[in-house]
């Protein structure tokens, strides 16, 4: 088991505290799933506003009810902000999600919000994206899906609550959006941990005793 390192913490703490600060009255939040998301629901439910949330795992569902937030289903209704972590956090904005196995959930929540706040230590920046790549395949014929991915580590455990397979792309790639579009052609592939800039609009990084801002440009 990984010790746990107080300064990241902490940086976790600041950064999810800041998104929450950003949540107005009478929105509708995306709730991501993740360590640093678990410092968000308490802060979020501090501020006692009147918000329906939506959450993208039974976990995180869970605790946010306990900590008496409402949260709902996903409608076809746009939702104002989503807030979720990340695995790694690239200079252009392309992110790696789905360390936890819930990339598919999150990935929808963050397509349908107005706007995706990001929230990060200062360990998930990196230079450029690196494997593992987080994957959820299909349970049906999933050994015939890892034979046509190729470079890829069946992971142990449940399956997600969407009765998917969890796997993790670990091939050499360079750029980001031409491995996504690879992944994205294998039948069985229900989805990949490979966020594209599109998608994100802030990023909040704690960075020792204060949090740093990114603000990616509306596409």
């Amino acid at each position: 088991m990984t010790p746990v390192d107080p300064e990241r913490e902490a940086e976790k703490r600041r950064a999810a505290e800041a998104a929450a600060q950003m949540v107005e009255d009478s929105m509708t939040v995306g709730l991501g799933t993740g360590t640093t998301v678990a410092y968000l629901l308490p802060a979020l439910a501090r501020r006692n506003l009147s918000i329906r949330c939506v959450a993208t795992s039974p976990r995180t569902e869970q605790v946010a009810s306990r900590l008496g937030l409402r949260v709902g289903p996903l409608t076809s209704e746009r939702l104002d902000m989503a807030i979720d972590g990340a695995d790694q956090v690239a200079p252009d904005g392309w992110l790696v999600k789905g360390g936890g196995g819930a990339h598919t959930r999150e990935k929808l929540i963050a397509a349908a919000a107005e706007i995706f706040v990001v929230i990060v230590d200062s360990t998930k920046m990196v230079d450029a994206l690196h494997p593992p790549i987080p994957l959820e395949l299909l349970a049906f014929g999933v050994d015939s899906t890892l034979a046509r991915v190729g470079d890829v580590r069946r992971r142990e455990g449940p399956l997600t609550p969407d009765g998917g397979v969890l796997a993790d792309f670990v091939g050499d790639f360079g750029e980001p959006a031409v491995l996504a579009r690879k992944l994205e052609e294998v039948p069985g592939v229900v989805s990949h941990g490979l966020f594209p800039p599109e998608m994100v609009r802030t990023v909040l990084i704690g960075r020792g005793d204060h949090v740093e801002q990114i603000e990616l440009p509306p596409r």
